[in-house]
């Protein structure tokens, strides 16, 4: 549900992409985080608090859930776990626990780390590190939702439907243990092999159904293939696009529905911070539609778009072209915070409903607000002031750690891109457009076929066309990629 290009820096592992030298991509990494005044270190103070907290927290939920089968699905190395699940029937419908870290054992409004994750406002991630939001002490330890310990959560008890609509929703504090670990590609792989415990083959029974009523609801994911950076055990990267897992999906649909059970919470108290999208614009919609008529694809009137994105092969090149040109439906996403007056705006279009962050405390500075104000709404208890007196500058603090994280990312990548062809200046290679500037004026963005690179280059070409372009030039210590349509 973006409309920028999805890219997954990820711990060593062994893969089979592009492999790419690292000769000077330490530097340009840390030339783009400098930048972008990506801090480099926690303070003294903040470091001093955090070996506090971790051995002695502030205070801890008297409700013990321990006993509970807790499990986490999270991509391999992870360490920061925000969410824990336990999944289960509930007469005809479902019943979903979805346990949140809990950072208020940890993190003392006005404290030292409060006062710095206020200035980083989000994990930032890089291909060869991780500039966290929280010190590790805590985020990596007592925090965080590993398996075997006795962590402090938010746990979000929500009942479910046949259909999978949400028809209850309760929030509260409590320890809960994790006992098992997985990531995607595990829980996957149980899935079809038909070796899933019953917790697993509902994450896919609930997560088909939350698929379904979102398309019934006019909501659209964007299959933007994802470019993904590894780092290799031998110092080396590895650049390859990789089609997002089922199971991934299914798991981002607890999180979509919480986040949306979340926001029904904050505009029934009437106070909360939304992420909100305004819905595409009529001309954005028809210059698709003429697009995809032009590329010879069907797209039947009566069929909504968010139907017809998830329809489309993001392997196929002509429906990649789709892909990208789609982008412009997803334009204008933001954190809408309100007290009192509802906002115009309430909606994230791509969703088509009302969503709040409230599953990432760990990495998002937003989140550990809106799950206190959900806990006391559900509560029916007071909003704590040091919650209400932040909403007015939540959104812009977020707004400006999303622009740094993503300058970031496209910093970092780009340079990768440089290293995969640093070597080839003036190497000829398959490539189809992606993405035409409008009016004509600009560089074309096309997707080469033999490497997983994505860039821009000059000259003509139409959307959906094969072309043939040649590499200009490639400066790694600049980020600088340089191709021309022959």
């Amino acid at each position: 549900m973006s409309a920028q290009r999805a890219t997954r820096f990820s711990p060593p592992e062994s893969a089979d992409g592009e492999i790419v030298r690292a000769t000077g991509l330490a530097e340009r990494f840390d030339a783009v985080r400098a930048e972008q005044d990506v801090p480099k270190r926690f303070s003294d103070a903040v470091l001093a608090e955090a070996e506090a907290v971790a051995a002695d927290p502030r205070h801890l939920p008297e409700t013990d859930l321990t006993d509970l089968p807790f499990l986490t699905i999270d991509p391999p190395g992870a360490m920061d776990l925000d969410q824990a699940m336990l999944l289960e029937r509930d007469g005809t419908g479902f019943r979903v626990r979805y346990a949140i870290a809990y950072l208020p054992a940890f993190v003392a409004p006005g404290g030292a780390i409060d006062t710095e994750s206020w200035e980083r406002g989000q994990t930032i991630y890089a291909p060869d590190q991780r500039t966290p939001l929280h010190p590790p002490q805590v985020s990596e330890g007592p925090a965080s939702l590993l398996p075997g310990q006795p962590t402090p959560a938010y746990v979000w008890d929500l009942r479910l439907d046949a259909e999978g609509e949400v028809v209850d929703i309760a929030l509260a504090p409590a320890m809960v243990r994790s006992q098992d670990r997985l990531d995607y590609a595990q829980v996957q792989r149980a899935i079809d092999e038909a070796t899933a415990d019953e917790r697993l083959t509902l994450l896919r029974e609930i997560g088909e159904a939350r698929i379904r009523l979102e398309l019934a609801r006019g909501g659209a994911t964007l299959p933007m293939p994802e470019q993904e950076v590894i780092v290799r055990e031998d110092g080396h990267y590895e650049l390859r696009l990789r089609p997002l897992l089922a199971a991934e999906d299914w798991n981002a649909q607890i999180s979509l529905m919480t986040g949306m059970a979340a926001a029904e919470l904050m505009l029934h108290a009437r106070v909360g911070v939304l992420r909100t999208m305004p819905e595409p614009e009529e001309e954005v919609l028809r210059r698709l539609r003429r697009v995809v008529r032009g590329l010879d694809v069907d797209w039947p009137a009566e069929q909504t778009y968010g139907d017809f994105l998830r329809g489309l092969d993001r392997e196929d090149p002509v429906h990649l072209a789709i892909i990208h040109e789609a982008t412009g439906l997803f334009r204008g996403a933001g954190y809408t915070a309100f007290d009192g007056e509802l906002p115009e705006l309430v909606e994230q279009s791509a969703i088509a409903a009302p969503y709040a962050h409230v599953t990432a405390p760990l990495r998002r500075l937003v989140d550990r607000y809106g799950l206190a104000l959900c806990a006391a709404v559900s509560a029916g208890e007071e909003i704590p002031a040091w919650v209400r007196e932040a909403l007015p500058r939540l959104a812009e603090a977020m707004s400006a750690s999303d622009r740094r994280a993503g300058a970031v990312e496209r910093g970092c990548t780009e340079a990768v891109e440089c290293a995969a062809l640093a070597d080839e200046v003036g190497s000829e290679h398959d490539a189809v457009v992606v993405d035409v500037p409008e009016g004509g004026r600009g560089r074309l963005e096309v997707a080469l076929t033999d490497k997983p690179v994505i860039a821009r280059a000059e000259g003509s070409g139409e959307l959906g066309q094969r072309v043939r372009v040649r590499v200009e030039r490639a400066d790694v210590a600049a980020g600088e990629l340089e191709l021309r349509v022959l």
